[in-house]
């Protein structure tokens, strides 16, 4: 989960989304259950509508009987909490360790459950080590990590989050500010294409929580899925954590369903609910991802209150005695009621055979994109503006012509008002009016028809930004 049981939880989110997830892994089909268990178990009936039920688990209860107990019963897919992050996985650079991830792994597969694999790339719980990293050095530490821990588990996982809350939350709908944003922003594009290289079987998504209505935040992200899609870049599945506080909001399948007619399944990754209406809002969650044909399957983060990380909230469908609350009896109604029954698995996004680059192939320019100068032999640059109510960000594009260029000057004048406030990938020159940006040590050299790319953020607004790029 991207909130842990471990004091870092700075932020409660009252959001609520539906994941989606198809009901076969390439392949195979999901295990009905028998009929004396069928409609009895939430596993059981999700998967006679075509889904799973599933939790997060954590390695070091597998040797509760009572906690064992509850997931082997009612559950067929696991989520590891901790054990599969960054710092977990990678403590030392180069040094890998898997054992309390493998031992999950172990436990699922012995007793038939599938596993979602999480996370490989999130701005939190990174080692020691890459947090004093940026640059080329953290870029290759990043697309080595996903490589290794993706290709460790090749074949065994059936849907990674490859990458985990990269969206600022507010008004913006932009990027979070992060050592990794800082590589360039087309760092999740190159995290999904090494995911694929590494793992092709498995599903890729993107993973994050305030998102679960229809929002700045969440169109954010609907955007870079649609632009994902539009290039080819290989991403399956997005998901949704629904960490709510109440009722899911009131246009959550709409959210579910826009992202669901991008193509990619949605999935319900995360979720706890508190509240007197807790009930009622799991029985809404369950029937929204029923109601959306690409919504695979749901996933509670955790088994009984005393397992969550919400202290005090109580928003699991097992008390801390591992007694079935009213919340699993009306989510298990709701899963035995009428909806959408998925006989085949949606269409995913085949995999991609391009190998994984440090600049990605040349595509089309974003969408509200200025040209610059013509390439020829020397660059071009394009802008691409998400703005808001007094400020905006600007990702700037930076490409060679027909030959290889060694650094680069890109010119361009902001309008009045406007003012730099902060900057990536880049050097600059100015925070006002006529603004000079340069190549920093890592980025300058482009080989022919390649880009690269930087950015800033700036209060006032960006409309009419028309940059100029020069070689050399």
């Amino acid at each position: 989960m991207s909130r842990i049981p471990r004091g870092r939880h700075s932020r409660v989110r009252l959001a609520v989304t539906l994941a989606a997830v198809s009901a076969v892994a390439a392949g195979a089909a999901i295990a009905l259950a028998s009929g004396a268990d069928a409609g009895t178990t939430l596993g059981a009936s999700a998967a006679e509508k075509g889904r799973y039920f599933g939790t997060a688990v954590a390695a070091g209860k597998l040797s509760n009987s009572q906690y064992t107990g509850i997931l082997d019963r009612e559950f067929n897919m696991i989520t590891p909490e901790n054990e599969m992050k960054w710092d977990a996985t990678e403590p030392s650079q180069g040094q890998f360790r898997y054992t309390s991830a493998d031992q999950i792994v172990s436990h699922a597969q012995s007793h038939g459950q599938r596993m979602r694999g999480h996370a490989l790339l999130w701005y939190q719980q990174e080692p020691g080590w890459a947090q004093n990293m940026s640059g080329t050095a953290l870029r290759n530490a990043m697309m080595n990590h996903v490589s290794t821990v993706a290709g460790h588990y090749k074949g065994k996982i059936y849907a990674w989050d490859v990458v985990n809350e990269a969206f600022a939350d507010g008004g913006g709908g932009g990027r979070r500010d992060s050592n990794l944003q800082r590589t360039g922003n087309d760092w999740i594009e190159v995290a999904f294409r090494t995911a694929r290289a590494a793992d092709p079987g498995a599903k890729l998504c993107y993973n994050d929580y305030n998102t679960d209505g229809v929002n700045a935040k969440s169109t954010g992200v609907y955007n870079m899925v649609k632009d994902f899609k539009a290039r080819g870049v290989p991403i399956d599945c997005v998901g949704f954590q629904s960490h709510l506080g109440g009722l899911p909001p009131s246009d959550y399948q709409a959210n579910l369903q826009r992202f669901a007619d991008l193509g990619v399944e949605v999935q319900i990754t995360e979720l706890d609910i508190s509240g007197s209406n807790q009930a009622t809002a799991y029985a809404n969650v369950v029937k929204a991802c029923l109601a959306v044909s690409r919504c695979a399957g749901i996933t509670v983060w955790g088994i009984r209150d005393s397992d969550s990380w919400r202290t005090g909230e109580n928003p699991l469908l097992f008390d801390g005695n591992g007694n079935k609350k009213a919340a699993y009896t009306s989510a298990l109604n709701a899963l035995n009621g009428p909806g959408s029954t998925v006989s085949t698995p949606p269409v995913s996004t085949p995999p991609v055979s391009t190998p994984p680059v440090s600049s990605p192939p040349v595509s089309t320019p974003p969408v509200s994109t200025s040209p610059s100068s013509p390439g020829g032999n020397g660059c071009t640059a394009t802008v691409s503006l998400n703005q808001w109510q007094g400020g905006f960000v600007a990702t700037l594009r930076v490409t060679a012509g027909t030959g290889a260029i060694n650094g680069w000057t890109v010119n361009l004048t902001l309008p009045s008002g406007a003012a730099i406030t902060g900057i990536w990938n880049a050097n600059r020159s100015g925070d006002t009016g006529a603004v000079r940006f340069t190549n920093v040590a890592y980025n300058g050299q482009i080989g022919a028809g390649q880009y690269t790319e930087f950015g800033f953020q700036a209060t006032g607004t960006g409309s009419g930004i028309t940059p100029g790029c020069s070689a050399g």
